[in-house]
């Protein structure tokens, strides 16, 4: 299968060399894909002089525009598998490979940091109870269990990209959660694999009560848009004209 791993990227420059270099190392057969979200420093000259493909978007969309602007690369570049990884190298790069394969049996795999294979604290009490929330509904939706809705850190077939290419959400929340609820009804089979998440390289995430209190909130409503929310389903052939591609 080809491979293309998609980073979306805002200000990253501190980090941006060290986990392209790490992927490079780790994942020779697949392609990388730095997504430069309108970062007002180096970071999409850094990539560029480390040899990896560069997209640059003239002005800051979020995750969820620049994973869509990656999906619509990826397919119409014919790959197989495109698989997100964050540029701040939380995401460990031995799990990637377990990803491209479980993609042989679902649509969408996702990286879990609460499937057990390590011990996830980083989050305050509010943000954690809404993570168990936002699980417990999308896991009823897809009919499987699902612990850890909101990682960025998972791999998509041809029949996923071509939903995200079209389809795939920019407000809040939108590129974790309401993504699948959108894959789910389109009819994508979702799992997931155990994976360790590890401290960021660089920055501090920004952690307070009151922000915790402020996402659950947040995700609430997210979770509410992504289940009323009306929307087009497009198949396949739509693709090339809808997206663009």
């Amino acid at each position: 299968m080809r491979v293309l791993i998609i980073i979306p990227a805002f200000n990253e420059e501190q980090s941006i060399r060290l986990v392209i270099g790490e992927l490079e190392r780790a994942c020779g057969y697949a392609d990388i894909l730095v997504v430069d979200d309108g970062s007002a420093d180096s970071t999409a000259a850094l990539a560029e002089a480390a040899g990896v493909a560069v997209l640059r978007l003239p002005y800051n969309l979020g995750v969820g525009g620049a994973m869509r602007a990656g999906y619509r690369y990826a397919l119409e570049r014919g790959y197989d598998v495109a698989l997100q990884v964050d540029a701040d190298g939380q995401h460990d790069t031995r799990y990637i490979g377990k990803l491209v394969a479980a993609v042989e049996s679902a649509d969408i795999v996702i990286g879990s940091r609460f499937a057990g294979a390590g011990t996830y604290t980083s989050a305050k009490f509010a943000r954690r109870l809404a993570m168990r929330l936002l699980a417990m509904v999308v896991s009823g939706l897809a009919r499987t269990k699902l612990t850890d809705v909101t990682s960025g850190f998972r791999a998509a077939n041809r029949k996923a990209m071509a939903i995200f290419a079209v389809h795939y959400p920019v407000e809040y929340l939108g590129d974790t959660v309401e993504s699948l609820v959108i894959a789910v009804r389109s009819g994508c089979v979702i799992r997931q694999i155990p994976v360790k998440m590890r401290p960021r390289e660089y920055g501090t995430a920004s952690q307070s009560s009151l922000r915790a209190l402020v996402y659950l909130v947040r995700a609430g409503v997210a979770l509410g848009l992504a289940l009323i929310r009306r929307w087009e389903p497009v198949s396949a052939a739509e693709v090339p004209e809808r997206a663009g591609v």
